[in-house]
């Protein structure tokens, strides 16, 4: 490059645009006159105040965007930046060119075409628009000479992020903690999908994430860079712009390569399922036992989603008389990790012991143990609330108990039992997070009767069920004595209880946890069920 034509660009770099104005018609000369003789795309990426945040320079085919950092419009909800690039082949924008307006959420994208003389022939501009020309998720200009631009390039920018926004004013959205977009991309069913994407729903209720829209494809195949294909992930891009959301949730679980390229494509935090539930155990964990098991199943997870390798070693330790290199801050963190894991064992193995401790005192007294096991949110702690008088949490929310409960439960008989409520189960429960909670799950063992509680009202309850069947078998709990309580009975109507109990009505009994007259046929089958325990397991 001649030293002419740095200066050239130089001179570029420091010029300021008018803010009434995509670009000045001496401007997009100089940049088509350059372009023209150096035989390469430029561009320029203008911040809205007009200053000129970088000169871009490409090959004669494309330009490559450079990172573009935290630049943002104040109080926008587009980065602030438009870029303008030239075309030598009088090639159209093209969908690259596309691609980048909706994943760097630019004000405007503008193609100069560089003429045979060298001289820009029209500017084509583009913008985002959701639904616009053809249903897609841009609009564009009509083309002009920049020598003859009349609208305001200031005033157009705002009445994009005005559609955007739906002519909300900014202060009306709550800015306040995550607001979410839920995606889920499957190959099963649709109804079984569906099913999956409203469960998420109600995960990130319960850890308090506000959801402002759901996404459901359907694939035959998953990308596995991207889980879902580009054009629907800059639907989700444009989406999350209107909505002001600021978190992407994926019903998948992501490794660390597909959540990097999200990320680096969308500029949104992006977390998966197991990330919502580890985030939920961390939250709600009120015991010490409890707090160990969430830390462990974390770390598990951190650890292969440690970012890359920092292969030029650029970060080293060690020093006089040490072999070899020393160690990348990578390998620092995995070894922090690992220890920090081996101490976790020996203290959730010390509380172990003294769980033990108490269960050995407990069984000196002679006292038969009831379990509660079932799907999360089935009303297993309102049902502990209602037999035995107690008040711990039990709210309408996925995973409100995780911490192991007990109190005491008198029979009218006068036996006395200890009734335990523990955490709920659920479907693909993260492995690590399972293995983690074994030792929770162990005060299950101890258990004479298992009392299983379904959610009779959820339409998907017999999916419910298998998955509990299920968990119990990989526990080793399914040869335990065990009763089922169809709950929440008192949220059917007439027909759909006799329906219920036409179907159910053999397996169990239907009850609702809130109303204790509903429970005393279920305690007189459970006092006789414990008596047969008893009589054939002791003397």
């Amino acid at each position: 490059m001649k030293s002419n034509q740095l200066r050239l660009l130089q001179r570029l770099a420091d010029k300021r645009v008018a803010r009434d104005m995509i670009i000045s018609a001496e401007m997009a000369r100089t940049l088509c006159q350059l372009s023209f003789e150096l035989n390469r795309q430029l561009g320029l990426l203008i911040h809205r105040s007009g200053k000129i945040e970088t000169v871009i320079v490409g090959s004669h085919a494309q330009i490559v965007i450079p990172p573009l950092g935290g630049v943002r419009a104040s109080g926008g909800r587009l980065r602030g930046l438009r870029l303008i690039h030239t075309h030598l082949a009088g090639e159209d924008i093209s969908d690259e060119d596309l691609m980048d307006l909706v994943f760097l959420r630019l004000d405007l994208l503008s193609v100069l075409k560089v003429a045979a003389d060298g001289l820009p022939e029209r500017m084509y501009t583009a913008h985002l628009l959701p639904g616009g020309e053809g249903g897609k998720n841009w609009a564009f200009l009509a083309p002009v000479h920049p020598a003859g631009q009349t609208q305001s390039a200031e005033e157009l920018i705002a009445a994009i992020e005005g559609e955007l926004s739906g002519g909300r004013r900014g202060s009306e959205v709550d800015l306040q903690g995550d607001r979410a977009i839920l995606v889920s991309v499957t190959t099963e069913a649709r109804q079984r999908a569906e099913a999956e994407l409203a469960e998420l729903a109600e995960l990130a209720r319960s850890a308090d994430v506000r959801v402002l829209d759901t996404v459901l494809q359907r694939r035959s195949q998953i990308n596995p860079r991207f889980i879902l294909g580009k054009g629907k992930l800059a639907d989700i891009m444009v989406r999350a712009l209107q909505l002001d959301a600021n978190l992407l949730v994926f019903n998948q679980e992501l490794n660390p390569s597909q959540i990097r390229s999200i990320t680096d494509f969308t500029d949104m935090r992006v977390i998966d399922r197991t990330q919502l539930i580890l985030d939920i155990f961390a939250s709600r964990a009120m015991s010490r036992e409890g707090k160990l098991q969430v830390e462990m199943a974390q770390l598990k997870y951190m650890l292969p989603r440690l970012s890359s390798r920092d292969d030029a070693l650029s970060r080293l330790t060690g020093g006089i008389g040490a072999r070899g290199p020393g160690e990348t801050k990578l390998e620092i963190d995995r070894r922090r990790i690992n220890d920090r894991l081996a101490r976790l064992a020996k203290e959730l193995q010390q509380v172990g012991l003294e769980r033990y401790r108490r269960r050995s005192r407990r069984r000196r007294k002679d006292l038969p143990v009831l379990s509660l096991v079932g799907y999360t949110n089935a009303g297993k702690s309102t049902l502990l609330n209602t037999l035995t008088n107690s008040s711990i949490i039990a709210e309408d929310k996925l995973f409100a108990t995780l911490d192991p409960t007990s109190r005491r439960l008198r029979f009218p008989t006068e036996l006395e039992v200890i009734l335990t409520d523990t955490v709920g189960f659920i479907d693909k429960l993260p492995a690590e997070l399972l293995k983690a909670f074994m030792a929770t799950l162990e005060e299950l063992q101890e258990a004479d009767l298992l009392i299983h509680v379904v959610d009779i009202a959820d339409p998907g309850r017999d999916e419910k069920m298998a998955v509990v069947e299920r968990l119990l078998v990989e526990l080793e709990l399914a040869e335990l004595p065990r009763l089922t309580l169809f709950n929440k009975a008192d949220l059917l109507d007439g027909e759909e209880r006799q329906q219920v109990l036409e179907r159910y009505g053999r397996e169990g009994f239907l009850v609702s946890a809130v109303e204790a007259e509903s429970l005393r046929g279920f305690l007189h089958h459970a006092e006789r069920a414990i008596g047969r325990v008893l009589d054939g397991s002791r003397p």
